[in-house]
């Protein structure tokens, strides 16, 4: 079942998740405030860290800085800048 919230990320009435997506009061956060959209976007920007980080996503560690970035992503906050990292649109 559906439900719309005022997404935390992009301001706006917006579909919400089907479910938590991370455990935690983290995960209840996100579904309370953040909409399908924002989490695409996320969902992209993870997978960016994960590959120019090389990071595991099965290591606890990794684990740690990705749900630090995520919380920062989502709800605001500065981003930790992704060595070697050149925007697609950047490049010449």
């Amino acid at each position: 079942m559906s439900h719309t919230v005022h997404c935390a990320k992009l301001g706006i009435d917006a579909e919400g998740l089907d479910f938590a997506p991370w455990p935690g009061p983290l995960g209840q956060r996100i579904y309370a405030e953040i909409s399908k959209p924002a989490w695409q976007q996320w969902l992209a920007h993870q997978t960016m860290l994960i590959n120019e980080n090389r990071l595991n996503p099965l290591d606890p560690e990794s684990r740690k800085f990705l749900a630090g970035e995520m919380e920062k992503f989502l709800f605001g906050g500065e981003l930790s800048p992704v060595p070697g990292y050149v925007a697609p649109d950047a490049k010449s």
